[in-house]
C-alpha cells in the first residue's frame, strides 16, 4: 500500500514538475486578447464600409433612382 501511494505521489510530482516547465499552450489572456483584436479590427471595417456607402455609393444610387423615374410623361 505505501508503495502505490509513493508511486501516484511521485507520478503527481513528475507530471506537475512537466506541466509548470511547460511553456507551450495558451492561456485565457491570449485568446482574450485575440477576440478583442477580432472585434476592433470587425468594427472598423463596418465603419469604413458604412462611410463609403453613406458618402459615396448611396448619394450616385439615389441620383440615378430619381433620375429614372424623373420623365416628363
Amino acid at each position: 500500500m505505501a508503495d502505490k501511494a509513493r508511486y501516484e505521489l511521485t507520478m503527481f510530482y513528475l507530471n506537475s514538475r512537466g506541466l509548470l516547465r511547460s511553456q507551450s499552450g495558451e492561456g485565457y489572456v491570449d485568446t482574450a486578447i485575440k477576440i478583442l483584436i477580432a472585434v476592433v479590427i470587425g468594427a472598423l471595417l463596418l465603419a469604413g464600409l458604412y462611410a463609403l456607402f453613406g458618402e459615396t455609393v448611396l448619394p450616385t444610387l439615389k441620383k440615378r433612382i430619381q433620375d429614372m423615374f424623373n420623365y416628363g410623361g
